[in-house]
Order: structure tokens, then sequence, then C-alpha cells
């Protein structure tokens, strides 16, 4: 599930994104990543994964007890 930007305010800045990086998400731990590729939850849960060329970290944020809810896909430009 993909939630609006407005709902995580320590959200990175998307233009801050390197091109063509379409996703970003939070770890419960509060860092957040860009992604090349969608990712997926961590099989032991707290963490998102993605093959490790297309995972950059992005900032950290505060601790999210529902990392779960954070992934994001880029606005469009339209």
């Amino acid at each position: 599930m993909t939630n609006t930007l407005n709902s995580h305010p320590s959200f990175p800045d998307w233009s801050l994104a390197p091109t063509a990086w379409n996703w970003a998400a939070q770890d419960e731990d509060g860092r957040w990543f860009w992604y090349g590729v969608q990712p997926t939850p961590g099989i032991g849960g707290g963490v998102w994964r993605a093959p490790s060329r297309a995972q950059v970290f992005a900032c950290q944020g505060a601790p999210n007890p529902q990392w779960y809810d954070s992934l994001q896909e880029r606005p469009s430009t339209d």
C-alpha cells in the first residue's frame, strides 16, 4: 500500500532522489531509503528489502513502529 507524502512529515525530498528511482520507504529504526525497484517487507520485519544495487540511504527520521505503511511511489510530475 502506498501513502501520501503528507502522512510522513520527515519524508525525504524527492528532488534529492536518484533519477528514475521511483520508490522510497522507511525502516522501523527511522532510516529512509530510495529504491530503484519496488521493495518488499523483510521476512523478519522492521525493514524493506530490494537488491543492494537498487537501494540507497536517503535520510534518518524518527523510529517508526508503522514502517510497513511508509512505502511511497515518486509523485508524477504531470
